[in-house]
């Protein structure tokens, strides 16, 4: 606050001039990376449960059935850019993806498949 007087003489009228704080600079919300979708397919026998497990769904063995068409099971998830981990589950048994070779071992002493999304 910066203070004016209107005399030279002590203790006479006293003008109070309030300047305005110069407004503070808004920090933009980066915006987030725009998700894609990603299709995972896998070969198995009609009539199979076949679920799509992974970091992506907090590793629910039910949470992403895979549809069955023409010999293929398939699903499409909307992941962000990143890296994750994930496993076909069928008919309750974990199965890493045999068309991906990319994989890292998990704390069970199996492999999770890995899949990068750009």
């Amino acid at each position: 606050m910066k203070i004016k007087t209107t005399s030279k003489k002590q203790c006479e009228t006293v003008k109070v001039v309030a300047k305005k704080a110069p407004a503070k600079a808004v920090a933009k919300k980066a915006a987030a990376p725009a998700k894609k979708s990603v299709t995972f397919t896998v070969n198995a026998d009609k009539g199979k449960e076949v679920y799509l497990a992974g970091s992506f769904n907090e590793w629910s063995t039910t949470a992403k059935k895979m549809a069955y068409k023409a010999g293929v099971y398939s699903a499409t998830v909307q992941l962000a850019p990143g890296e994750y981990q994930y496993k076909f589950v069928i008919d309750g048994t974990w199965c890493a993806d045999p068309e991906n070779v990319n994989a890292i071992k998990n704390d069970q002493g199996t492999f999770n498949s890995v899949i990068t999304v750009k």
